[in-house]
């Protein structure tokens, strides 16, 4: 992903996290993975995956609640899917994932075994929510930990460093910028908001 990156020996890309291979190994990729220098120039079509994923978590959360809508019970349900989707994507390449995550993460980064347990934590709190629990004690659980998750981003945000952000999996490239702190923060908010109205 980013072939400036060499050193002797193996190890990890400092700008994504993910396992650096053999130099030998990157010239049997197809030739775009060669020249492939990162992200490129951001513009509005690098968040497409958020907009439409955020845009099929919002139908749904309508969808879901059509019958006895309200604030509280649509918030309920969106962030039951967002947690149930996101877990989705870093779940098909959890080690992927994990390398990615240990990057930015203020945990992850001191222990990957966070990385490994982390989208596990993001589907347990999706399932919970999508049975019917939203205890306080839940939500509470759920605002630390996105906002102990957002404060990582944050840090690497001061630091103006450019890295791929890891809260889609491996799979799509989503250019880690302040939308990825709305995320976190707006999860948190959600459930901040939740403990106010139920």
């Amino acid at each position: 992903m980013h072939p400036e990156v060499r050193q002797e020996g193996p190890g990890k890309c400092p700008k994504c996290g993910m396992a650096l291979v053999l130099e030998s190994e990157v010239h049997k990729e197809p030739k775009l993975m060669v020249d492939d220098q990162g992200l490129g120039p951001l513009t509005w079509k690098s968040y497409m995956p958020l907009i439409v994923i955020f845009a099929l978590l919002t139908a749904g959360a309508l969808a879901a609640t059509w019958k006895d809508f309200g604030l509280v019970n649509f918030v309920q349900a969106f962030m039951a899917g967002f947690f149930i989707v996101f877990a989705g994507f870093k779940l098909m390449d959890l080690k992927g994932f994990a390398e990615g995550y240990s990057t930015y993460d203020l945990l992850a980064s001191r222990w990957t075994g966070y990385g490994y347990i982390y989208p596990f934590i993001e589907l347990a709190f999706g399932l919970l929510m999508l049975a019917g629990f939203h205890s306080a004690g839940l939500l509470w659980v759920e605002l630390a930990v996105m906002l102990f998750s957002g404060l990582g981003v944050v840090i690497k945000l001061a630091k103006g460093e450019e890295f791929m952000c890891a809260c889609l999996g491996t799979f799509l490239k989503v250019p880690l910028t302040k939308i990825t702190v709305l995320e976190d923060f707006g999860m948190a908010a959600l459930a901040g908001l939740l403990l106010l109205l139920i």
